[in-house]
């Protein structure tokens, strides 16, 4: 996949420097990098991502978009162990404490989730009625807890429209991820 020497890369400007882009400089230009390798070489009709990695999705779809690529992107719901905890590989990381500590993160959400239902438009709001949850549990770090546009991950000063609500902390030395589709119920 890589020979040596190899100097190219694949960058989605803009989008890739938000969210975990943010916190993991470089990430998504590995993956847009890979992912682009990938479709080139099996020329799929059809490539399916997890809504659990929304902003992956989100730059994956744009730089399909961007580059003409003959593939359509298809986002996958998130799959949930019965505690509400978004399924990862990660989740082998944390011990039963941990992940018990780690349902916050679904909790900050759904109390994000609750609060629009209810009528609540303003961004910063919501995201302080979702941070209290998070602030519950001292051992977890927040790294971001966002709502932000879910095609572009621009920041939304107000959820009129389908936004996305984003989360990552840490649990331990486990960083983890998680979202919601915020839908404005007239």
């Amino acid at each position: 996949m890589y020979p040596a020497g190899a100097c190219t890369w694949v960058t989605v400007e803009g989008m890739s420097d938000r969210l975990c882009g943010r916190s993991r400089p470089g990430h998504f230009r590995g993956v847009t990098t890979v992912v682009a390798k990938l479709f080139h070489i099996v020329e799929p009709d059809l490539a399916f991502f997890g809504q659990k990695d929304a902003a992956q999705a989100a730059i994956i779809r744009r730089m399909v978009r961007d580059l003409n690529l003959p593939v359509e992107i298809v986002v996958c719901p998130i799959v949930r162990e019965p505690s509400g905890l978004a399924m990862s590989s990660r989740n082998a990381y944390l011990s039963a404490e941990q992940q018990q500590s780690a349902l916050v993160l679904y909790g900050s959400l759904k109390e994000i989730q609750r609060c629009c239902q209810s009528g609540e438009r303003n961004s910063d709001k919501l995201i302080a009625a979702g941070k209290q949850i998070v602030a519950a549990d001292p051992s977890v770090r927040l790294d971001y807890l966002e709502i932000v546009d879910p095609d572009t991950l621009e920041p939304l000063p107000a959820v009129n429209r389908a936004a996305l609500a984003a989360i990552a902390a840490f649990v331990g030395t486990t960083r983890l991820i998680d979202n919601v589709v915020l839908e404005v119920l007239e």
